[in-house]
């Protein structure tokens, strides 16, 4: 089990960690941040200088994830990880690849008002060796209070809260421990195994009556997706199709889907790529949109979009995919792409 403590910087998850290991038996401490201390060492300048957090390294969040599964199967017991984690779509990425390893999170907020936190920053620059070390450290602080307060609606809804405003280390501890005891803080995150070849995926474009198309926010991978998902071993693809809206969303599809893209992925390590197709569903009446249901493990969220919408919330990938999906369905024939890009279709392709 992973307990991950998050919480704004001055929080005081590393002291709470600390106390938290030697409360919980068989437990080990698990700092991301050496991560981000080791990449910074390996990284080129210049690709360092592309981010201003070491978080929005994908090599970050993936190594997060690889070492703390490395460590769990070195050790066993429980991970303790002390780090601040304001983006959603990071939490997914991250929590959804420990899930896919079968190691289960437990996500526990330590909460503190921002007159403490103000309080514990002037107290830590009063006690750095050096003036400007205070400086550096207190800026850094002050300046993720407000990512944080604009991430705590997500937050509070996702992991379990702790008030810590006057909490010393060796409480806060004693109250993650009680609540663990209690099982709080269990993210039910779907458990999707990491593919080991290529895949065949089946994803669906329902629509509404404003030919609006229908995407799904996932809790265990960032970005939006299309409904859909992995062609099961000796499964039909329209089958898998209905299948995943069923199980999605709780719609049954009736009519027969129609191929709108067949598009091969191309492996890009760790993901091996594989076939990608797109159906079109049809349309949902406003009836049966406001009967969607979802299962709360794995998705968090849909909605209706435009193609110029839906360029905010896909990958470059899967947008390209949308679009020569829209064209198809506008054509009414269905188009062959490779790596998102049409082939041997000659110029009528664009």
């Amino acid at each position: 089990m992973i307990v991950w403590l998050n919480g704004t910087f001055g929080a005081g998850k590393t002291s709470a960690a600390r106390e938290l290991c030697e409360l919980l038996p068989d437990s080990t401490l698990f700092d991301p941040e050496l991560v981000g201390n080791g990449l910074r060492m390996m990284l080129p300048r210049k690709r360092l200088e592309e981010v201003s957090d070491y978080q929005d390294l994908p090599s970050w969040r993936r190594l997060v994830v690889d070492t703390g599964a490395a460590l769990f199967a070195e050790v066993g017991g429980v991970l303790v990880v002390p780090m601040t984690l304001l983006r959603q779509d990071y939490r997914d990425e991250i929590f959804g690849g420990f899930a896919a390893r079968r190691i289960f999170v437990r996500h526990v907020l330590l909460h503190t008002e921002e007159t403490i936190l103000r309080e514990r920053i002037a107290s830590r620059e009063r006690l750095a060796e050096r003036e400007e070390d205070g400086a550096s450290v207190r800026n850094w602080c002050l300046d993720h209070l407000a990512p944080y307060q604009s991430a705590l609606p997500w937050l509070a809804a996702d992991a379990y809260v702790i008030r810590t405003d006057r909490l010393t280390p060796r409480q806060t501890a004693e109250r993650v421990a009680d609540a663990l005891r209690d099982e709080a803080g269990a993210c039910g995150i779907v458990q999707t195994p990491e593919p080991t070849a290529e895949t065949v995926a089946a994803g669906v474009l329902l629509f509404d009556q404003d030919d609006r198309v229908l995407l799904v926010d996932p809790t265990y991978k960032p970005g939006w997706e299309f409904p859909g998902g992995v062609v099961e071993p000796g499964e039909p693809p329209s089958h898998a199709g209905v299948r995943e809206v069923v199980e999605e969303l709780g719609v049954r599809i009736d009519d027969p889907l129609r191929l709108l893209v067949v598009d091969w992925e191309p492996p890009q390590p760790p993901k091996f790529g594989g076939v990608r197709l797109l159906f079109d569903g049809g349309r949902l009446s406003s009836g049966q949109a406001q009967k969607l249901l979802l299962p709360a493990e794995e998705l968090r969220g849909w909605r209706f979009v435009t193609e110029d919408e839906a360029a905010d919330l896909l990958t470059p990938n899967k947008l390209s995919r949308l679009r020569w999906a829209l064209r198809a369905r506008e054509r009414g024939r269905p188009l062959n792409l490779e790596a998102g890009t049409p082939v041997g279709d000659g110029p009528h392709a664009a």
